[in-house]
C-alpha cells in the first residue's frame, strides 16, 4: 500500500510539472540581485484581521507581520522577550507589569503600551475581536498603559500570562475600525512592528511581504518574502520540484515520500507539533446545557467510547495511513516533542488494541450482537451504526476511514463515511452537533493550554450557534477544576503535573480519542536555501513552527539575472496544469480538488 500511494504521488506530481496552475503561475521571477523567498502553502488566508485570522497560515503571516508580548525561545520554546523586554509580578500573581521597549511601527510612529493595552482591552469590549484568542484575556480584570509600562490586572492568579497569543496591533491605526467582524484589514502596506510588512495579497492567489528595515532585531537576511496558494498538495510538490517555490511544509506522506529522493530538494522529517485525533459526538449541548445535534445515543456511554478505543489498531494506522511517518498515540491531546508537558499511559490505564476487550465491554454493558453481526442498544430499539465525519478533498482521510470501519466491524459497530466540504465540516463538528464521530486535530503551542481551553464548557456554543471554538463539546466537572487549577498554579512542575492530569481525564473519558502524532513533513530546495534554523533549532519545525525565527533567520540566493524556471505566467502553464490535474484524475484516481478552506486539520 505504501509503495502504491509513493507511486500515485510520483506520477502525480510528473504529470503536473509540465504546466503549473494559476497559482504557480503567480510566483514572480525576483530582480537581480533581490533576495525572494518563496514558500508554497495548500490552505490560502482566511483573514489578514488578526482579531479574526485563526488559519495555520493565517497565524504564521501575522506572527512575520506583529510583535507579542513574548515570543518562544528559539532553543528552549521557554518565552523570551519580545515587544515586552522585561516584565514584574506581584507577589499575590494578579498584577503584571511589562516594560515595552523602545522601537518604532513600519510607519516611523513609536511603538508603546498605549499599542498594548488597546489591543487587550479591545478583545474585553468587542466580542468579533474575540474571534481569534478570546480566552487569552478572559481572566484580564483590567489593562492600563503608562509611557512604554504596561499594567495587567487579573481576576485570579493566570500561570500562562507569558504564553500570551496575541498579536499587538498599532492603535492609530486600528482605532478607527468601527466594526471589527467584517473588517478584512487589506491595506497596504500594513503597519507592522514584526520582521515583515505585508505589501500585497491576492485573495486564494499570494501574499507578499517585505522586509521590515526598522524592525528591532534587525533587518531580516532577505528583502521579501512570498507565500503562494496552491489548490493541492501534489500541484505544491510539483511547483517544489520545478523550483516554483523554494520551501513546502506540511506535506502528508504520499508527497513527502515523492520529494525524498529529490536530489535538489532536503527533504525534512521531525517531529510534529500535532495530534490527529477522533472527537466523539458524547451528547453535544450548548452553553445553557440544552441538548443539540443528532448524535448517536450510544456515545453518551463512556463504556462505549472506551471500546472504540481499544479496537483501534494505532500502530497500523501510523505504518499503513500514515506511511510510518507518524507516532502511535499513548498519550491524549500534547504531542511528545513537547516533552515537558506530554503524558503518556502506562500499566493498566494504557488502552491497547484488543478486540477481544473492547468486545467484552461492550457484551457486559448491554449492547448484544443481533444475527448480522451487529450490535444494538440495551432496549433492543435501535443499531450500533455510526457515522464517520471527514473531509471531501482529503484522500488520507478517507484511507483512515476504511480502517476504522474494517477495526469497528469487529466488535459488531457499523462505520459508515460521511463526507463533507470544509465549511459544512466545521458546522456540523463544532456548532450544530450533527456528527456522530469525526476526524480531528489541532497544533500545539509550546504551552498546551490554549488546547485545553478547546475542552471546557464555555467553549460550546450558546444557543444561537454562536461563539464557541469547541473541539469535543466537552462539559466536564473535573476536568474545569484541573483547568483552573493550573491557571493558578504558579510553580511549573505542579503546573505540569495538573496539565498532564487533564490529558489522562481525556484520555479516560475519551471525549477525544488521539490516535496518532504525525511528523512534520517539509522539503526546501538546496539550490536556493543558503541558511535557516528550525524552531526549536535541533531539529525543529520550518513553516508552521510557533514562532517567526525560521523566516527570520532564512537566506536564500540572490539570482544574477531573472529565471526562466520561476514559473512565467503564461496562459500555456495555466492550461497544461489543468490538463496534468485531469490526466492524473484519469489514470491515477487522485482527488485534485480545492484546499483553500479552513479545515480542522489545518488549525492553529
Amino acid at each position: 500500500m505504501r509503495k502504491w500511494s509513493a507511486r500515485l504521488a510520483a506520477l502525480g506530481v510528473a504529470l503536473l510539472i509540465a504546466g503549473q496552475g494559476t497559482t504557480a503561475a503567480l510566483a514572480q521571477d525576483p530582480a537581480a540581485g533581490k533576495k525572494v523567498f518563496r514558500v508554497g502553502a495548500t490552505q490560502s488566508m482566511d483573514s489578514m484581521n488578526p482579531f479574526l485570522a485563526v488559519r495555520l497560515v493565517s497565524t504564521a503571516i501575522l506572527r512575520w507581520t506583529y510583535g507579542y508580548l513574548t515570543v518562544s525561545d528559539s532553543k528552549t520554546l521557554q518565552p523570551s522577550p519580545d515587544l515586552a523586554e522585561s516584565w514584574t509580578t506581584s507577589e499575590d500573581g494578579l498584577t503584571w507589569t511589562f516594560k515595552i521597549r523602545t522601537a518604532k511601527w513600519s510607519d516611523g510612529q513609536p511603538i508603546t503600551a498605549e499599542d498594548a493595552a488597546w489591543t487587550f482591552n479591545k478583545m474585553m469590549t468587542d466580542e468579533a475581536a474575540k474571534t481569534a484568542n478570546g480566552p487569552a484575556v478572559e481572566n484580564f480584570e483590567s489593562v492600563t498603559a503608562n509611557g512604554q509600562e504596561l499594567t495587567i490586572k487579573l481576576k485570579s492568579p493566570q500561570a500562562s500570562m507569558l504564553e500570551n497569543p496575541v498579536p499587538i496591533v498599532p492603535k492609530h491605526v486600528w482605532e478607527s475600525v468601527t466594526d471589527m467582524a467584517n473588517y478584512d484589514a487589506e491595506k497596504y502596506p500594513a503597519v507592522s512592528s514584526g520582521p515583515y510588512i505585508p505589501i500585497e495579497h491576492k485573495k486564494d492567489q499570494y501574499v507578499k511581504l517585505k522586509a521590515n528595515p526598522d524592525y528591532w532585531r534587525g533587518k531580516p537576511k532577505i528583502d521579501e518574502l512570498q507565500v503562494i496558494f496552491y489548490d493541492n498538495p501534489q500541484a505544491a510538490v510539483a511547483g517544489l520540484k520545478a523550483g516554483d517555490i523554494d520551501l513546502l511544509g506540511r506535506m502528508n506522506p504520499p508527497e513527502f515520500e515523492a520529494i525524498q529522493n529529490d536530489p535538489a530538494i532536503e527533504a525534512w522529517n521531525t517531529q510534529g507539533r500535532r495530534a490527529a485525533y477522533l472527537q466523539i459526538n458524547h451528547g453535544a449541548t450548548t452553553t445553557d446545557d440544552k441538548p443539540v445535534g443528532d448524535g448517536h445515543p450510544a456515545l453518551k456511554d463512556v463504556k462505549v467510547r472506551q471500546a472504540l478505543h481499544y479496537a483501534i489498531d494505532k500502530q497500523k494506522l501510523a505504518a499503513e495511513v500514515q506511511n510510518g511517518l507518524a507516532k502511535p498515540a499513548d498519550g491524549s491531546i500534547v504531542p511528545p516533542m513537547y516533552k515537558e508537558f506530554f503524558w503518556e499511559a502506562t500499566g493498566e490505564e494504557k488502552v491497547t488494541f484488543d478486540p477481544a476487550k473492547a468486545n467484552q465491554i461492550l457484551d457486559e454493558a448491554g449492547y448484544k450482537k443481533g444475527s448480522d453481526g451487529i450490535r444494538t442498544m440495551p432496549d433492543g430499539k435501535r443499531k450500533l451504526e455510526f457515522r464517520f465525519s471527514i473531509h471531501t478533498d482529503t484522500p488520507i482521510e478517507d484511507k483512515l476511514a476504511e480502517y476504522l470501519t474494517g477495526f469497528f466491524k469487529e466488535i459488531g459497530i457499523t462505520l459508515t463515511t460521511n463526507k463533507l466540504d470544509s465549511s459544512k465540516f466545521t458546522e456540523e463538528t463544532g456548532v450544530t452537533g450533527l456528527f456522530d464521530i469525526a476526524i480531528s486535530g489541532w497544533s500545539v503551542n509550546p504551552d498546551p493550554e490554549e488546547i485545553m481551553q478547546t475542552h471546557l464548557c464555555s467553549r460550546r456554543p450558546n444557543a444561537a450557534g454562536e461563539g464557541g471554538g469547541t473541539e469535543s463539546f466537552y462539559c466536564d466537572e473535573t476536568f474545569e477544576k484541573l483547568y483552573q487549577d493550573q491557571l493558578k498554579e504558579l510553580d511549573r512542575p505542579k503546573r505540569v503535573e495538573i496539565l498532564k492530569q487533564m490529558q489522562e481525564r481525556l484520555y479516560t473519558d475519551a471525549p477525544v480519542i488521539a490516535i496518532y502524532y504525525p511528523n512534520d513533513l517539509e522539503g526546501f530546495r538546496k539550490d536556493r536555501v543558503l541558511s535557516i534554523n528550525p524552531i526549536p533549532e535541533d531539529k525543529g519545525l520550518l513553516y508552521g513552527g510557533s514562532s517567526y525565527w525560521p523566516f527570520y533567520t532564512v537566506d536564500v540566493k540572490a539570482p544574477a539575472a531573472s529565471s526562466a524556471a520561476s514559473g512565467g505566467g503564461s496562459n500555456t502553464g495555466l492550461i497544461a496544469g489543468i490538463v496534468g490535474g485531469v490526466v492524473v484524475i484519469g489514470l491515477a484516481g487522485f482527488l485534485l480538488s480545492r484546499r483553500r478552506k479552513s479545515v480542522a486539520d489545518e488549525r492553529e
